[in-house]
Parts: C-alpha cells; structure tokens; sequence
C-alpha cells in the first residue's frame, strides 16, 4: 500500500507538516509506504482551462494536460491508495499552491454532464488536513467549515471518500515578541501548543492507521 501525502504549507516542520507527518507515522504502523510532498518545492500553476481533460476522444481525455513540476506527481497520485493533502488556511482557503494543486489533480476527473459525475480510475481514501490560527468559534462564524465542506465534498465525490481533520487556534511563532502580533496572548498560545497540539497529532495519527486499512477505499 502507498500513501502519499502533499503539504501545502511553505513551512516544512510546523503545523500542517507536523500533522501529516503524524498521519504518516500512523499509516506506516500498518504497514503502509509513505511519501511526503512539499508543493512549495515544486514549480506549477493552477488550471488554464484548456479544456483538453475534457475532450472526447482526446489523448489527454480525463488527464491533465498540462506539462510542469506536478505531471509525474499527478500520476503517481492517481496510482497511490490513499492521499492526505494538508493545507494552512489563508484568507478563507487553502493556501495559493494547495489550491492550484486541487485544482490540477480534481478537474481531469470531473465531467460537465447531469450531476457532475466523476472519471476516477478507481477508488482512493483521501482526507484534508487543515491548520488556521482562527478559534473553532471563530472558525464556524467566518463560515470556514463551508468551504472545507465543499472540498472533502468534491473529493469524496472523485475518489469515493474524504477525511477531514481542523486544527485550529495554532502556534505562529516560537517568539511572539519579535513579531507585530498583538491581538493575541502568547501564554494562551504556548499552553494551547503544549496541551492541545498533541491531541491533535494524535487524531493525526490514528487518520494515518485509518487510511492504511482496506476499509477505508
């Protein structure tokens, strides 16, 4: 079993990557091989709508077209048996590289016909990993938990299942103070670091050994 897992932070051992590390470790305690991708690595754009997923009898019907740092990515996703794909949120959404990613690995597979039906080869187990510094209040006020609905709705809709896991009200930085960050107390923030954050890598953890289980495709 492969699992592979996409972070769409810039950071590389902070929150989101944390997280998916500990989804890693999870699916590796049930045999699974692992890989990590830094998407702020690579070099791509979003979709251009050239249409050419879409065309019937197409050498690129139902696959991206597009040549860049994400075409061998884009097949080994398709080949794998899970995907966890992590992201910060920013502005209301996925980070900028996260959602061109998206954008790039969902729409080969999705038709324009009665109901948008999907071309997936098969069926892969995905989950979503979000971090955000907002509070879970805060979160359901600005309407976040809409718009990750929609995502883990759209990939349960291509691959048949989405998972998702929220961290909220993270730890920005190690030193509050060197930072223009007023509208928090660094204390609370610490505390929260040291007594939440490893509840959440253990929820981390356990979505790893979830989608290492043949029940979860």
């Amino acid at each position: 079993m492969k699992i592979l897992a996409f972070n769409g932070s810039p950071r590389k051992k902070w929150n989101t990557a944390t997280l998916l590390e500990k989804a890693l470790e999870g699916a590796r305690s049930k045999g699974a091989a692992c890989e990590m991708i830094h998407l702020y690595d690579l070099r791509y754009r979003g979709c251009t709508s050239c249409f050419e997923c879409k065309k019937i009898g197409g050498k690129s019907y139902g696959k991206c077209a597009m040549k860049d740092g994400l075409t061998d990515l884009l097949d080994q996703a398709a080949a794998a048996d899970a995907l966890v794909i992590g992201s910060p949120v920013y502005f209301g959404a996925e980070s900028g590289e996260t959602r061109s990613f998206l954008e790039r690995l969902l729409f080969p597979f999705l038709t324009y016909t009665p109901g948008y039906g999907a071309i997936a080869p098969r069926k892969i187990a995905t989950a979503l990993v979000y971090t955000m510094n907002v509070t879970e209040q805060i979160l359901g006020e600005m309407a976040y938990d809409k718009f990750m609905a929609r995502m883990q709705g759209t990939l349960a809709r291509v691959f048949g299942s989405c998972e998702l896991l929220v961290c909220t009200d993270t730890y920005q930085f190690s030193d509050y103070g060197k930072y223009l960050s007023t509208a928090w107390d660094p204390e609370a923030k610490a505390r929260r670091r040291a007594e939440v954050f490893p509840l959440d890598c253990a929820k981390a953890f356990a979505l790893g050994e979830k989608l290492a289980s043949p029940e979860a495709r």
